[in-house]
C-alpha cells in the first residue's frame, strides 16, 4: 500500500522526483518539529501556544498539500496533530473537520478491524453528539463498536460503556 499512502496530488503539471523528494524531506521535518513543539508547549497548557501549534500544522499542510493528496501519510499525520490541537482548545467544528477528512484514508490504509480506525470513529461520534448531530454520532459510535465487538470482544468494559453513552443520548 506504499503507493496509496505516498499519494501524489494528480496535477497538469506533475510535481519532479526531485520535489516529491524535497516535499517528504519538509514533511519529515515539519513532523519533528511539530513533535518537540508539542512535547515543550503542551506541558506549558497556555491556549495562545496550542494556537501556534495549529498555525505549524495549518502552513504544513498548505504547503504539503500543493504535492501531496489528503490520504497521503504525511498529510494524515499533520492532519491528525490539528485535529488534536483542535481538541485540546476545544475546538469541536475543527477537531470534527479535520475527522471527517481522516476517516475515509484511515478506513483504507488501515486493515478492517484496526483499533485506529475505531478509535476515530469514535472521536467523530462523540464530536458529532456535542455539536448535536444525534444521527451522525450514533451512525459513528455504532461504526466504532462494531470494529472494537471484533477487536477486544463483545463483553469489553469500553463497549458498555460506548452503548451506555448512546442510551444516555
Amino acid at each position: 500500500q506504499d503507493k496509496e499512502k505516498l499519494e501524489i496530488r494528480k496535477l497538469n503539471d506533475p510535481p519532479s522526483a526531485e520535489m516529491v523528494r524535497d516535499m517528504i524531506k519538509y514533511a519529515r521535518n515539519v513532523i519533528e518539529e511539530f513533535r518537540r513543539a508539542k512535547h515543550y508547549k503542551y506541558i506549558l497548557c497556555l491556549t495562545p501556544l496550542a494556537c501556534e501549534l495549529l498555525e505549524i500544522c495549518e502552513l504544513s499542510l498548505d504547503k504539503m498539500g500543493a504535492v501531496f493528496e489528503d490520504s497521503n501519510v504525511y498529510m494524515l499525520h499533520m492532519m491528525y496533530q490539528a485535529m488534536g490541537v483542535c481538541l485540546y482548545v476545544q475546538d469541536w467544528e475543527g477537531a470534527l473537520r479535520y475527522g471527517q477528512k481522516i476517516i475515509r484514508p484511515y478506513s483504507k490504509h488501515y486493515p478492517s478491524y484496526s483499533l485506529n480506525v475505531a478509535s476515530m470513529w469514535l472521536k467523530l461520534g462523540r464530536l458529532y453528539m456535542a455539536l448535536e448531530n444525534r444521527t451522525a454520532g450514533v451512525k459513528a459510535l455504532k461504526r466504532a463498536i462494531a470494529i472494537m465487538e471484533v477487536a477486544h470482544g463483545k463483553d469489553h468494559p469500553y463497549i458498555s460503556e460506548i452503548k451506555k453513552e448512546l442510551e444516555d443520548h
